[in-house]
This record gives structure tokens, sequence and C-alpha cells, in this order.
């Protein structure tokens, strides 16, 4: 390796010019005084069916130098994904005149103008962009149709440097599609006439930002709460068309009792109100967003109404619902930033995502939302699909925590052993084992949900204020597991999440009497997720395909068809000499086990075609959970029904 060593004298030349380089970076000005009286923000929708949203931003200022900012790292998405490529047409007028005005060239979110002398207040015009039908990212992906949106605020906003997200005021106003209603947890204005125009309360803008408004032609709010319940909760629904809205009472009874049992577990409700806001479509980005009073989630037009969709979707809202405890009340410290510029930190997200994970799921099946042989279908899922990432041998949970941010944007390609954000469903395993710990040191007389009820319990958040969150520490968290039941949790944690080696953490499972088995019956919850167009040899071949596209999405590390050579991008031509449907596949898998030759591939690699033989003949393999009759059923008693007359 050849190293270059400068002379002493020419470093100190070098020293010299980096410190002077480093004085001569923009410097953003330091603000005066209090800050800024409201703002106003007054955003028009009218041409959401377009992807186009406009906002104009009034906003009290004094002369001299100017830094404001676009929201950069988006609570929630543990990541600097604030979509400012997709603003467009900022104009800046103040004192009569448009000002001239100028990007931070290292900060990309931050913009620079000067205030003429006399003026008072500055108008800000700004159009957002949205990603057409199909781009995904969260919030900054795909959010409008035709027939429905969802708006997030942080598109659309600029606010002064200096200031934290709490102590900035925004005034703002929606105008509406025509036609168009909506759903959000931002409150009204009292007494002012509400139509194609809404007109909203003053609001902190950290308060702004975490209420997005759904709209649509199709359009229904369900209430979930009793009638005269003091912190009412509603699904606001928006779809692509009108039958997609029309979800079985079954079905609603099932969300209302979501409600029941989240109160039955934590023992106080953070939230004024709370709005789980549901986009139907194919069109927007699919995923959920947390919010403290709210949620965004988006899936299928069909979700409600066809089995499938209905099952596969089932977790969804329990989940971002937990976060208004685990995430928005309690949150960690690293996450906890004061404005949308500071960086988040996420060695915790095993906590705030995987915990979530958990009761997300047990909330599943406490509801009725899945039934308890579904949801421990699922878990064997995640159980199998965490026991198959080699990645675990080079790459600790802990990591993926800390390169959150780079994960989410990783591709499918080589995630088992690259690693993904597998601080979901492998902090579901691992605080499925806690909850099990706590059973077996309490003799069942106490579980997890004693923690929770300590940790994100009472009080309930005053109906008169707006959310406050309650940020922790790792120490805090271990000091509270502790006062549950006395254990050295600080190791339990720490063995777990710093752990580099071949074993996923399984000793939940098998702690609370069961144990992760294979065989070549594909469980209902793998049909379905087999039915979504994705063709699932990951236990066997190690192979997991587009069913569509017949490409490779993964081929696991170690494994049959990555021994033999097949990697992810390739794409599937034949097997054993006929056309690759899912159905031959699996054909083949079976006929393997009773003959001695090989199973024969026929693959596309760009342009170019070979056989790969691949000596395997165990079958298909599909993970299942297998009752331990040795041990008690604690599973059973996880997702038993908490809340009153159940």
């Amino acid at each position: 390796m050849f190293v270059c060593r400068l002379p002493r004298p020419l470093l100190a030349v070098l020293a010299v010019l980096i410190s002077s380089l480093a004085v001569a970076a923009p410097q953003r000005p330091a603000p005066a005084g209090a800050p800024p009286g409201p703002i106003s923000i007054e955003v028009d929708a009218s041409q959401a069916a377009q992807s186009l949203f406009h906002s104009r931003l009034t906003m009290p200022v004094t002369p001299g130098p100017l830094a404001l900012l676009y929201p950069k790292w988006i609570p929630g998405e543990h990541g600097p994904t604030g979509p400012i490529v997709n603003s467009a047409g900022m104009k800046f007028t103040a004192g009569g005149r448009v000002l001239p005005w100028r990007r931070d060239d290292v900060e990309m979110y931050a913009i620079h103008l000067d205030i003429p002398p006399g003026a008072s207040q500055l108008e800000i015009a700004l159009d957002y962009l949205a990603p057409v039908s199909g781009q995904s990212g969260f919030s900054g992906g795909a959010s409008s149709t035709d027939k429905m949106a969802v708006l997030s605020w942080n598109w659309l906003v600029l606010y002064p440097a200096g200031f934290t997200a709490g102590q900035l005021t925004y005034r703002p106003t929606l105008k509406l599609p025509a036609g168009w209603k909506f759903g959000t947890a931002l409150p009204l204005a009292p007494g002012a006439p509400q139509s194609q125009t809404v007109v909203f309360q003053p609001a902190t803008l950290n308060t702004l930002i975490d209420s997005p408004v759904i709209m649509g032609e199709y359009y229904r709010a369900v209430p979930l709460s009793p009638a005269g319940e003091a912190r009412p909760t509603e699904l606001d629904i928006a779809a692509d068309s009108a039958a997609a809205l029309n979800m079985t009472p079954d079905e609603e009874a099932h969300y209302r009792q979501l409600v029941a049992e989240a109160g039955a577990l934590f023992g106080a409700r953070h939230y004024r109100d709370y709005h789980f806001l549901l986009s139907l479509s194919q069109h927007v980005a699919h995923f959920g967003l947390e919010h403290h009073e709210s949620n965004d989630s988006r899936t299928s037009e069909r979700g409600l109404i066809d089995d499938s969709g209905r099952k596969l979707m089932a977790g969804l809202l329990p989940h971002e619902y937990v976060h208004s405890w685990n995430g928005k009340y309690r949150r960690p410290l690293g996450l906890s930033t004061p404005d949308y510029e500071q960086p988040m930190k996420g060695e915790l997200l095993w906590v705030y995502e995987g915990l979530t994970t958990y009761l997300g799921d047990v909330l599943t099946a406490r509801s009725g939302l899945l039934s308890a042989d579904q949801y421990r279908e699922d878990l064997a899922m995640t159980a199998a699909g965490m026991s198959h990432r080699p990645g675990r041998q080079w790459r600790p949970l802990l990591d993926t925590t800390v390169a959150a941010q780079v994960l989410y944007e990783a591709p499918e390609q080589w995630s088992s052993w690259r690693r993904s954000v597998d601080f979901y469903p492998e902090g579901e395993l691992i605080w499925l084992e806690a909850d099990a710990t706590i059973r077996r040191l309490s003799n069942n007389q106490k579980s997890l949900d004693d923690f929770c009820k300590l940790f994100f319990g009472p009080p309930d958040q005053p109906l008169d204020q707006a959310p406050h969150v309650k940020p922790y520490t790792f120490d805090e968290l271990v000091a509270a597991m502790n006062q549950v039941a006395a254990y050295d949790w600080r190791k339990f944690f720490n063995d777990r999440v710093d752990y580099v080696g071949p074993n996923a953490p399984l000793g939940g499972i098998e702690g609370s009497g069961w144990k992760l088995v294979y065989n070549d019956t594909p469980s209902e919850m793998n049909r379905l997720r087999e039915s979504r167009e994705l063709v699932d040899a990951a236990y066997s071949l190690g192979l997991i395909i587009n069913g569509k596209t017949n490409r490779v999405l993964d081929s696991i590390f170690f494994m049959p068809a990555y021994q033999a050579g097949i990697v992810p991008g390739m794409q599937i031509a034949a097997v054993n000499g006929r056309k690759f449907t899912p159905d031959v596949l699996h054909q083949a898998l079976k006929a393997a086990k009773s003959s001695s030759a090989p199973i024969q591939l026929l693959v596309e690699n760009d342009d170019y075609f070979k056989t790969y033989s691949i000596d395997y003949h165990e079958g298909d393999k599909y993970p299942h959970l297998e009752r331990d009759t040795a041990k008690p059923d604690l599973l059973g008693d996880i997702v038993r029904a908490k809340s009153s007359g159940q």
C-alpha cells in the first residue's frame, strides 16, 4: 500500500487553508430576540388530482440577513428524507419587491436572503410537485390520484433558522378540490366557516407537520369510540372507488376492539383525539407512518374488502396506533430533535420500532383482526426470516438501527447478507423473549403489559393541550424493566442487539411453549404472501422470486441456489426444461424428494442463458410454530383479549 507523507511545512500551510475555508463557509445569521409572530400558511390543494400543491406563506420579519429551512429530518422516517427535490416555484417578496435568494452550498435545505430596510413581513410562494403513481419514499412518495390525496405539511413549509419547532406558530388554511371531503387530527378553528377552504386553529410547527390531511371524492369517516368518549377515535378512509370504502361490520367491530385493547394495554391515552388516515389505492406509495394523534397508512384499493388484502394489512393500523405511545409520547432521546435539521440518532430503534412491532402484532390478535393461529403463522414467518439472515454473522442488530437512514433506501437484492431494517422483525423476537422472561420470573403474575402501563401509561394527555414528548434513555428503559421484574436487563438487551453470530433470538418462542419447525405445507399466511406475486423458496433453495417478472429478489448466502451460482437480478426462465411458473417450481421441489437427479434451472443473466444444477432433495419448506407441551402456553395468554367484557 502506498502511503503519502507530506512535509511538516506543507501540512502547516494546508491547516491554514482548511481553517480559512471553514471560516468562509456560509454562516447562518443568528436569530434576534423572540421567534416571529404567527406565520400564515395557505395551501391550495385544488390541483391534487394533477399532483400539484401550492403554498403561500406570510412571515413576520425584521430587516437584515434571514436563513430559512425546509424540513429535512421527518419524524418517523428515520432519515433526511424531506422531499426538497420536489419543491419548485420559490419566490420571496418583501417591501413591495421580489428578493434574490441563494441556497446554502453546504446545507441544501437552507435558503439565504436579505430582508430590505422597512420590510416587516415576507411573502413566500412555494409549489410541491408530488411524485407520480408508483414512486415510493414514505410521505415523499406518490400521495395523490385522480380521486384522493394525502397532504403532508412538510412539503410546503419553510421556517426561520434558530428556533425550535415548538417555538414557531403557524396559522394554516387548506383549499380542497371541489366536492372532496377530508380528515385530519389538526383542530379546526372554532366558528370559522368550513367549506371548500378549511380553516384550522393556530398550531406549533411540530404539531402542524405531525398532522397530515387525507382528502378525497370517495371518503368515509368511521367512529371507533363509544358515544360520548372524551377522546374520540376515528377511521378516515379515502379511496379510488366508492366500493373500496365498504368494510364489513365485523371489521369495524375489530377496529373498535383495537381501540379498547390499546386502552387496556397502556392505561392512558396521550392524544386529544385520534385519526387513522387510511388510503386505499394502487397508485399511492404503500407504507405506514406514525403521528401523535393520527397515522398515515396506505394500502391497496381493495385492502379492506378482499379477504386476502384484509389479512395481509391487518397489522398495519395497530402498529401505527401503538406509535402514539411508543415513538411519539415516549421517544428515544436521540430521536427527540428540536427542529427538522438536526440529525436523528437511531440506536434505540429496536425499541421504537421493534417493541412497536411486537405490541402491534399482539393487539392485532387481541382485537380479532387476525386469529391466534394466524398470529402464530405470522410469527413463524418472522422467526424463519431472521433465522435465515446470514448477514447477522458480520453485522449486529445495533448497526441496522444506527444505519437505518441508509438501509431504508437499500435495494431488495442481497438483503439477507447486507441486512435491512431488521430492528422491526428481530426487535419483535427480542421483546417477545422479554415478555416471556417477565412471566417466568413472576410465575406469570406480571408481563410486558405491566411495563407498558408503567413506561407509556398515566397520566392522560390534557384535553386542552397539544401532545408533548417525554424522551427516554436506555438507562431509563432498563430501570423501568427492573421495576416490573428484577433482572439484568441491561445484559439481556445488549447480548441481543450487539450479537454477531449465526443464531436468531428465538428464546421468546421457545420460552412461551412453542418451537419453530418446517414442513412442506404452506400456512394460510404463507399462501396469502405468495398470492401477491411472491415465490417463497427461501427455506428450501434459498430463493425469493418475483412471481410476475421471474426475477430473483434475493439469494440467501450459503444456501443451495447461492452455492450453485444463482444470485439476485437473474431471471428464472425454466425449471427442469419447463417454462417457469410458481407451480412448476414447487412441483420440481416435490419431485426431487424421491429422485437423485438435481433440479435444473435455466437462468437468464442479462442477455445470457445458463443452466444451473442444484443438488437439493428436501422438498418445500415452510415455517410453522409447533406446540411444546413440556412448557406452558404463554403465547395463548399473550394474545388473549384484555379489555373489559372480553
